[in-house]
């Protein structure tokens, strides 16, 4: 092959780094565009936080504001800039598509993030904090408290150490004496009845089950703290000790032909088992709870719904005016440089933000638009949408419509939604109309939830039903989004109380 050069024109599109901030931007939860913010803060000298808090009278102010907006928006239908009905905000493109690097400084002395008009209201704070303090922490302080003699004590250290966060021993008393009798001579030799002793004080520990090696064992222990002249107490401890496979299985009737019991026994045997906590541990040991903070909220105003920004969800930010104005009094070039040039990085950083906001809500409105049936009725009326339905109303691309409504949160009145959870697929009815899939789990949750326990829905039985009503699903389907509902068979989902 013969080697030349050849010289070829054509077009390319090159994302200008202030584009690919916009993006990232827009792509980042809450918590990360806090965290980015920061940065900035923390590399950009011109950049500062408004501190500025609301007093009485700007708070006085930002009411009389909002009511006069909300007013002006029912007389003339002109929604302000951040508080926009969802109907009406998709008509109006407030998202400008060029961003000139040479505007004047005068556009910017009043630069700020956008924003709602003020705080959300206290009676709607959504955080909830957690405990501490471990499960470990928890057994040794009260160890600590109990009378123990030397040997004892360590005893109780080790099978406490042994204990999981679930509140299971995961060691047996034959290792556990092993393990003692390596360590001490022949004149302390330690014997299994004195850690089964010890290991008895500690299942009496709080919460009472703790470190039990089954949950057998731990429903017994907690058992036999009732007094004994409780109703069925010798017939539940039976059940427990010698059938609690078949009670686990929920096969009452063979649990009832081998016990001998009649159902009304039965019965109140369930209920007292019931009354036990299979997993002690859980009082004592939670999850540490995840926060989230919501981007914008959905309230119904004047018979409307009405979108806006969270402000609390990231602080406020604007250009320091006295180092700006510097720019323009330093005699050095290279500190005038230096000025201008961070300048124009706050600049772009504002706006990016601005853009950011106004993407977030003009997405959001659609969204309340095409599903005000779900903020009006529930789950159960949401009707089947998909990204690229949000796209070309907003006149978006596909991939900036996934950026905006990844691990972005609404706050509405029936709680706080990921804006992905009004997306699913959709499901063709009887009548030639759609269903989507988010109505038919609510559907299925729903007939769940008022099923007869003593014969619990099949999913075959629960696609018959839904087929009654015009909407065909199949069983395999109806399996599948049960299981996404963490819901249970039927087989184990029956129940004699």
């Amino acid at each position: 092959m013969r080697q030349s050069l050849q010289l070829r024109m054509g077009q390319q599109l090159t994302m200008t780094p202030q584009l690919q901030q916009a993006i990232r931007l827009l792509q980042l939860s809450t918590l990360d565009l806090q965290q980015e913010i920061q940065e900035a803060l923390d590399s950009n000298p011109l950049l500062e936080v408004d501190e500025q808090d609301y007093t009485e009278e700007s708070a006085g102010k930002n009411e009389q504001k909002a009511d006069d907006i909300t007013v002006s928006a029912s007389a003339d239908d002109t929604p302000s800039e951040y508080e926009q009905d969802s109907g009406e905000a998709l008509n109006k493109d407030t998202i400008s598509d060029d961003m000139a690097m040479d505007v004047s400084w005068d556009e910017y002395m009043s630069a700020a993030p956008a924003s709602s008009s003020g705080p959300m209201p206290e009676d709607e704070s959504i955080y909830q904090g957690a405990s501490a303090e471990t499960l470990h922490e928890y057994l040794m302080w009260q160890l600590q408290l109990t009378p123990f003699s030397p040997i004892d004590e360590a005893i109780a250290i080790a099978i406490v150490e042994a204990v999981d966060d679930s509140g299971i021993l995961t060691i047996s008393c034959e290792d556990l004496l092993a393990s003692f009798n390596q360590e001490s001579d022949d004149e302390h030799e330690v014997e299994l009845d004195e850690i089964e002793a010890v290991l008895k004080r500690i299942q009496l520990f709080d919460p009472v089950g703790i470190a039990a090696r089954s949950l057998q064992e731990c429903l017994c222990i907690q058992l036999n703290q009732f007094d004994k002249d409780t109703p069925y107490i010798n017939e539940t401890k039976m059940v427990l000790t010698d059938h609690i496979d078949l009670l686990a299985a929920r096969d009452y009737r063979t649990l009832m032909k081998k016990t001998k019991l009649k159902e009304e026994e039965l019965k109140e045997i369930m209920t007292l088992i019931h009354t036990l906590n299979p997993k002690p541990a859980d009082t004592i040991v939670r999850e540490e709870s995840e926060y989230v903070i919501p981007d914008v909220s959905v309230k119904k105003i004047k018979g409307r719904w009405v979108v806006e920004l969270n402000p609390d969800s990231m602080p406020k930010i604007r250009v320091n005016s006295q180092y700006a104005a510097m720019s323009r009094t330093v005699k050095s070039s290279g500190d005038s440089q230096f000025i201008r040039s961070h300048l124009q990085e706050a600049k772009w950083f504002i706006k990016s933000l601005e853009s950011r906001n106004e993407t977030l809500l003009k997405v959001t409105n659609c969204i309340v638009k095409q599903q005000q049936a779900f903020f009006e009725h529930g789950p159960e009326a949401m009707k089947p949408m998909v990204l690229n339905d949000v796209a070309e109303i907003v006149e978006m691309h596909e991939s900036t419509i996934s950026r905006v409504t990844t691990q972005k949160f609404m706050h509405t009145p029936r709680g706080i939604f990921e804006l992905k959870y009004f997306f699913s697929s959709h499901v063709s009815t009887e009548n030639g109309g759609e269903c989507s899939s988010t109505a038919i789990r609510a559907l299925i949750k729903k007939l769940i939830a008022a099923e007869n326990l003593a014969k619990p829905l099949s999913d075959s039985k629960i696609a018959d039903i839904l087929a009654e009503q015009g909407i065909k699903v199949a069983r395999r389907t109806i399996a599948k989004y049960r299981e996404s509902l963490a819901i249970p068979p039927s087989n184990q989902r029956k129940s004699l109380i």
